[in-house]
This record gives structure tokens, C-alpha cells and sequence, in this order.
């Protein structure tokens, strides 16, 4: 694909991210920052048990102290999904406001709000719950089985009532050719089975939420969230008010990776304790609150791949067990997506993939960075390599021949949402990660001996670029943007697209300032909320600066064309022969005839003009679905060193490489890669929620007993190499697609494969501890020389 040869002045430099300075000096407003007159302070009763029945609530003593207190008698009875951006077939609703039939520990039963903290806490105390207790669920496995309890009878889907049998959320099977014809064909027939952990998000920011009941009926709401539509959308659906009286602001958000595509949980909450009160209420979830609340899916995959003698892939078969804890929050779509992530790494003309979702008594599983993109990518990629070894053919050239790329389809978001690849930059990003680790001097683990192991390995992949396609499919993808120029000629960016901390709405300001050819100094990004924006779905799948970008810049195009005729009317002359250009050294924008130099204007004098002469304002409000979903291309190269006594990983260097089109902003981007890794590597080695038999997360959700990566434990940025191979998106804003969560999956698998080549060993359960490396290598691992095993038991004195 042909490099993109358009220069810019605002996209592709490095220059200040808006918003940037009042983050650094502490003035941005988060939700845990908003603060009300009267307000008062709430708290929620969750249940300390993983699955039981709440007999009887006494809350009158905390009543007789002064607090509200509301219990699931006092809420709506609405059955709902916090997540609302598929079509109704799509959403399977089985979460109520408050519960008494709580199914995990820490599902809200009761709520109180008073005048502070310290007395809704004391107030919290004084509630008295009678609990009938229930054998908890927690394995996936003994859950689909005849002897498990039953979590939920039934659930509400498209308005209709649907059971649920042996406790399985989601059944999800798609098939595409035949894959036992497929099998028949090939030379070899390989398979793996691979598990996946169960990772909490530990975003900076834990969920909040504050609300204000309006004089006319209706509420308004300060959350945290990355779709403000959304909420708006629920809230109104959940306590019947119309969506003209509800209004959600949008603030900062302190980081998600995917744990507000939902409407968080407390957020219901709140807004049923401030109408309740008839006063603004305000409830901040602590630390061990939000790890009960989600987490990232674990899954259980069975891989089948078939292959010929000469690398071609025939046939893939994949069994997915998924664990999505007590409430379905987006298993369907998951399974989808897992099976069309798959789908796209290869060119395989047969597949079959049966996915089951199934309930236990633990934190819901929902979205985080890749969706199940990390699952399939670590399972897939690790089979990739381990073919290339038997078939003794180079893992980048088997990648080479059955990689899905330029011309061929992609599967955006599973079955239903599919385009043509238009740009690919796979074969350079094999071709300059290779040679940034040494790739050709690699050796094969058979070489390699002593206690400290070195190996490298690699993994590709992509991610979506947001959810769109030709054709609309079960998820909603659309945004809109206004984009107005004020009488100075500056510009006013008006969208409820969120920024999750990288910067994409600055990335959204670059865009319009390209359209506009004003310099980006003069584009702001205005404060938005649900009743002043049109709909944006949320900020998620990596759609941000694709699909929210692309809307922005669809009304700064719009505007474009008002500013070229008001200033032929202006300097008489048709508006094809008007140019523009922004001045970054005067921080104009020019408007001028080529070659006349009486005929210029600045934007500014253009729309003061347009004021005097009563043309009116140079504005427009567009809303702009994609009709592609392309995939942004990764490919991780990674050394590591094993301790082959202790079982510890070192990640000594990594080569970092994206194609994700036209890069907008350099710096962030590069940013992007490395906290993508960051996260990736962590979940490759440490990351993981681990349940005890009565349903508790080990340490009671205590983040100082959540294992997470240092900077300690990551390659110095000496030894971490990071680049773009820039391709033209020609359905993309000046050729950009997405970024974000490309980063994140390839990583676990490039690091497995990594401690494959050091040890020998394949490790197929991520995360890789120590423990579980040196479990291993003592039950598969012998000394090539001794034949004894290499790495004595603890009790073998």
C-alpha cells in the first residue's frame, strides 16, 4: 500500500494535547471530583456472600439516624443490561438496580445516603440483613454440569422471557465451510489447548457517579462512563423518564480499558438514592468494591489447526469456554468476536467454532483492551509457532503465506460485521521487527543450556478499527460531531466522544484542524453533555479517531464548504478558486486566490464578515457511520531470559511495531505501544484474580495484592524499540485507523513463544508465574545430559 504523501500541519507533529495542562496541574474535573450544594454522600450494602437469598432487611435503625435508606423494594423492577451498544437480539438482560438474590460477594442489596461519609458509613453498618445461603459456583466446568446449582432461571432477551439451563449464559456455534473436509485434506492436524486468566482492569479511576434530581422531574448525572448516550439511554429506560429530562455529563475519565462501555453498576444506584432523597447524592466505589465489578473474560480454548507439508492452513476448529461471572454482561458479542478475531488471523477456508458462556458466582466479566482479541491472538499465535517448528519452516514466512491482508475479508466483530482489507502493512512490520531483535541469530532451544535461558519469539495481529461495515451488523457504531467557526476564526469542537486518557479527542482536534487548514492552536474541544451532543455510541472497539474522528471531520468538511463560499461572495470569486492554508507562525487561517495578492482574507475576517452581513454562523453538525472496520496491523518481537531454578521471566528487549494508517499524533501513539505491552505483559505473567472455594477474591480485592508489572520488570527504553509502518486508510480520516488495542494483543503470545525458544517447554496458561513455569519444567523438562530432572522438587533432600 503506498505510503501517505500528503503533508500536514497539524496531523503527525507533536504539539501539546488539548486538555493536557489542566491534567498535569490538578484542574481537569473528574466524577469522584464533582461536588454539589447539599449534597449528600452515598453507600451500598453488598452482599458478603457469593450466591444467596436475602430473607429480610431491617433498616430502621439506620433510618432513625438520619439516612435514606433504599432496598430492592424501593427500585423498579426492570430487568437490564449495563451494556446497550448491540441490537435488542443481542443484549441479554438479567441485572436488576438492587438484588435479593445477590450471586456474587459484593452485589448491591441495600443503599444509604447522608449528610457525609462517615455517617453513611455508620448508617451502612446499622442495617440488619438476614441471609439464606447457597452453595457457591465458582468453577466453569462443574457449573455446566447437573449437579450445579442454578445461578439465574431465566432472562430477558428482545422483550421475551428466556430460561437458562445448566447455567449456560451463551451457546454461540459459527461455521464456515467445512472443517472436517479441511482436516481430511491436510498433511498434519495439530492441536492445543490453551487458558486464559481472569484479569481486573485496575484502571486509575474507580467507578463513580453523582446525581442531581431536577424541579421539572428529571435527573442529571455526573459519571463515570465512556458513553454518555448510553447512560442516558438506561437511566431513562430503568426509572421510566423521558430522555429530554435526563442529561449526563461528560468529564474526564481516568482511564476504563473497556470497564465503562457498560453502565456501571452504581450508577443506577446513585440516581435511585438521589430521587429517593430529593437531594444530589454522590457514591465513590472504593478500590475492593470496583474489583468485584468486573474483570476481563477467562476462557478455556481448544485449538484444532490443519496444515499442508508446505505451510498452507487449511482448517481451524475452536471450543471456547468462557467464564462471564454473575451477570451476562456481553458474553454473545464475545463469542462473536473470538471466533471473527480468529477468523482474520489467517486465511483458513474452513472453520468451526462452538463458544459456551456460562455463569458462576464471581465479577462479571466485560470488555477490556481487545475484547477478546488477547484470547484468540494467544492461542492462535502460540499454534502458529509451534506448526512452523514441526513443519521446520520460518515462523514469519508461514505467517507470510496465510495471513489475512490486503484484498481479502475481515471479520470486524464477528459473523456479522465483515469488509475488505484496503491497507496492510504486515510485511514491513515482519521485515523491520525481525531485524530490531536479531531474528536470524536466534537459536533453536535445543541449543540452550545452564540456569539462565535466553529466547526470542514473536507474535502479529491486528485490531479492529470500531465496528462498522458495509452492511449494519448486532453492534451499533455511529457518532457525530458539531463543528462550528467562531467570529476570531477560531474553532469550536462540539462531540460526546470520550477520551480515555490517550488523548483521542485531541486527536479529534488535529483532524479538524487538517479539514479547516487552521492551525491546531485555534481548535478547542468544547464541554459536552448528553442534551447538547448527538449520539456517539462509545468509545471503544478502537473507533475513536476512526470512527469518531472521521465524524468530526465530516462536519469541519461541511464547514469547509461555507467558509470557500462566504469568501467568494467576499473576494468575488467562485470557491474553486479559493485556497487555504493554515499560518502557523501568524496562527491564522489564510484565505486566498493563488497568484492575486488583493485577494486574501483570514478565516476570522471571513466569519466576522459573515456576522455584519447577517449570513449567519459557518457551522454544521454531521453524524457519520463507517461502512469498514479495518484492521490495525501488530507484530511484537520479544527476548526474554528464564531462571530455570526459580521459574522467573525477564523481559530483556521488544520490538514494538503498529500499522495503524495515517499516525495522528506521534508521541501519543508511541505511548499507546508501550502501555499496550505493558498491559500485555501482565497479562502474560502476573495478572489474575484467583477465587476461593466460598467465592472471594484472594486478599478481599486488596489492589496491593493484585500482582501487577513495575517499571521494574519491563525492558528500559534503551531496549525497547518502537515503530509504525504508515499505510493510507482510504476509508480512515486522512488514512488513520485505530491504534489502542492493537498494542495489547499480540504480547502474551509473543512472550510465550519467547519462553518456548529459551526452555523447550510451551506454556499454554497465561498467566506464566513462577510457580506455574517451574511446575512445568519439572514435570516435562529433563537434563539432556543427566536424563534427571533438570529442576529438583522442593522435598527432594
Amino acid at each position: 500500500m503506498p505510503k501517505n504523501s500528503k503533508s500536514f500541519h497539524a496531523i503527525g507533529t507533536d504539539s501539546p494535547r488539548k486538555g493536557g495542562k489542566a491534567k498535569v496541574t490538578g484542574k481537569a474535573v473528574y466524577a469522584p471530583d464533582v461536588s454539589l450544594p447539599g449534597m449528600w454522600h452515598g453507600k451500598v450494602l453488598r452482599s458478603p456472600h457469593p450466591n444467596a437469598t436475602v430473607v429480610d432487611i431491617d433498616t430502621s435503625e439506620a433510618e432513625a439516624m438520619g439516612a435514606i435508606c433504599i432496598t430492592p423494594d424501593d427500585v423498579p423492577d426492570v430487568k437490564y443490561n449495563e451494556r446497550t451498544i448491540s441490537v435488542p437480539d443481542a443484549i441479554y438482560r438479567d441485572n436488576r438496580v438492587l438484588t435479593d438474590r445477590p450471586r456474587q460477594v459484593g452485589e448491591g442489596i441495600a443503599a444509604v445516603a447522608a449528610e457525609t461519609e462517615e455517617k453513611a458509613e455508620r448508617a451502612l453498618k446499622a442495617i440488619d440483613v438476614t441471609y439464606e445461603e447457597h452453595e457457591p459456583v465458582i468453577d466453569p466446568e462443574f457449573a455446566v454440569s447437573d449437579d450445579a446449582p442454578a445461578i439465574h432461571e431465566s432472562i430477558v432477551r428482545d422483550g421475551e422471557v428466556e430460561p437458562i439451563e445448566n447455567n449456560i449464559a451463551v451457546e454461540r456455534d459459527i461455521s464456515v465451510g467445512d472443517v472436517e473436509q479441511g482436516f481430511a485434506e491436510s498433511d498434519h492436524v495439530f492441536e492445543h489447548s490453551f487458558e486464559t486468566g481472569r484479569t481486573y482492569h485496575a484502571q486509575l479511576e474507580n467507578k463513580t457517579t453523582v446525581c442531581r434530581p431536577e424541579p421539572d422531574g428529571g435527573i442529571t448525572v455526573w459519571p463515570t462512563t465512556q458513553t454518555v448516550h448510553n447512560v442516558r439511554q438506561l437511566l431513562g429506560e430503568i426509572f421510566d423518564i423521558n430522555l429530554s429530562k435526563v442529561n449526563v455529563k461528560r468529564l474526564e475519565l481516568g482511564g476504563s480499558f473497556g470497564s465503562s462501555i457498560q453502565t456501571n453498576s452504581v450508577t443506577p444506584i446513585t440516581v435511585a438514592l438521589a430521587m429517593a432523597a430529593d437531594k444530589p447524592v454522590k457514591i465513590v466505589s472504593s478500590r475492593e468494591e470496583d474489583m468485584y465489578d468486573h474483570c476481563r473474560y477467562p476462557s478455556k480454548l481448544d485449538v484444532k489447526i490443519g496444515a499442508n507439508d508446505d505451510g498452507t492452513l487449511n482448517a481451524v476448529e475452536m471450543d471456547v469456554l468462557a467464564d462471564v461471572g454473575s451477570h451476562n454482561i456481553q458474553a454473545f458479542p464475545y463469542l462473536g468476536v473470538v471466533a471473527g478475531f480468529t477468523a482474520s488471523l489467517y486465511d483458513f477456508e474452513h472453520l468451526e467454532f462452538r463458544g459456551r458462556a456460562v455463569y458462576t458466582n464471581k465479577a462479571p466479566a466485560c470488555a477490556m483492551q481487545g475484547f477478546g482479541n488477547p484470547q484468540a491472538t494467544f492461542a492462535v499465535e502460540c499454534m502458529i509457532d509451534a506448526i512452523a517448528e514441526e513443519l521446520g519452516i520460518d515462523q514469519l514466512e508461514l505467517i507470510r503465506k496465510n495471513y489475512v491482508g490486503e484484498g481479502d475479508t475481515f471479520w470486524g466483530q464477528g459473523p456479522t460485521i465483515k469488509s475488505v482489507v484496503k491497507s496492510c502493512g504486515v510485511e514491513e512490520l515482519l521485515d523491520q521487527g525481525a531485524e530490531a531483535i536479531g531474528w536470524d541469530e536466534r537459536t533453536p532451544p535445543g541449543e540452550k543450556d545452564g540456569r539462565y535461558r535466553r529466547g526470542i519469539g514473536m507474535a502479529r495481529g491486528f485490531h479492529t478499527s470500531g465496528t462498522g461495515g458495509p452492511t449494519p451488523g448486532e453492534a451499533i457504531d455511529y457518532s457525530s460531531a458539531l463543528v462550528k467557526i467562531n467570529e476570531d476564526g477560531s474553532v469550536d469542537v462540539v462531540s460526546a466522544l470520550q477520551d480515555h486518557g490517550g488523548g483521542t479527542r485531541s486527536a479529534g482536534a488535529r483532524i479538524v484542524a487538517e479539514a479547516l487548514d487552521v492551525p491546531i492552536e485555534n481548535v478547542e474541544l468544547s464541554p459536552t453533555d448528553s442534551r447538547n451532543t448527538a449520539y456517539d455510541v462509545a468509545t471503544h472497539a478502537t473507533r475513536g479517531v476512526y470512527a469518531g474522528g472521521a465524524a468530526m471531520k465530516k462536519a469541519a468538511e461541511s464547514v469547509r464548504e461555507q467558509l470557500l463560499e462566504n469568501a467568494s461572495r467576499l473576494l468575488e470569486v467562485p470557491p474553486d478558486a479559493i485556497s487555504l492554508e493554515a499560518d502557523t507562525d501568524e496562527g491564522i487561517g489564510r484565505v486566498f486566490v493563488e497568484g492575486v495578492p488583493d485577494k486574501e482574507l483570514t478565516v476570522g475576517e471571513v466569519a466576522k464578515r459573515a456576522e455584519l452581513n447577517n449570513w449567519g454562523t459557518m457551522a454544521a453538525v454531521e453524524s457519520n457511520r463507517q461502512v469498514a472496520c479495518p484492521p490495525a496491523y501488530a507484530a511484537q518481537f520479544v527476548e526474554v531470559e528464564v531462571d530455570m531454578e526459580t521459574g522467573e521471566i525477564d523481559i530483556l528487549r521488544t520490538a514494538i511495531g503498529n500499522d495503524s494508517g495515517t499516525i495522528v499524533n506521534p508521541k501519543l501513539a508511541a505511548g499507546q505501544q508501550h502501555g499496550g505491552f505493558y498491559r500485555g505483559a501482565g497479562y502474560a505473567l502476573v495478572e489474575d484474580t484467583q477465587y476461593d472455594e466460598n467465592g472471594a477474591i484472594d486478599g478481599n480485592g486488596l489492589l496491593t495484592d493484585y500482582r501487577m508489572l513495575t517499571t521494574m520488570d519491563l525492558p528500559s527504553n534503551d531496549e525497547t524499540e518502537t515503530f509504525f509502518v504508515e499505510t493510507e486508510e482510504p476509508s480512515g480520516p486522512f488514512g488513520a485507523k485505530g491504534l489502542g488495542e492493537a498494542c495489547i494483543n499480540p504480547t502474551a503470545a509473543a512472550v510465550a513463544n519467547a519462553v518456548y525458544n529459551a526452555t523447550g517447554v510451551r506454556f499454554t496458561d497465561i498467566p506464566m508465574t513462577p510457580e506455574k513455569i517451574i511446575g512445568d519444567l519439572r514435570a516435562e523438562y529433563t537434563d539432556r545430559v543427566t536424563g534427571k530432572p533438570m529442576v529438583p522438587a522442593e522435598d527432594d533432600d
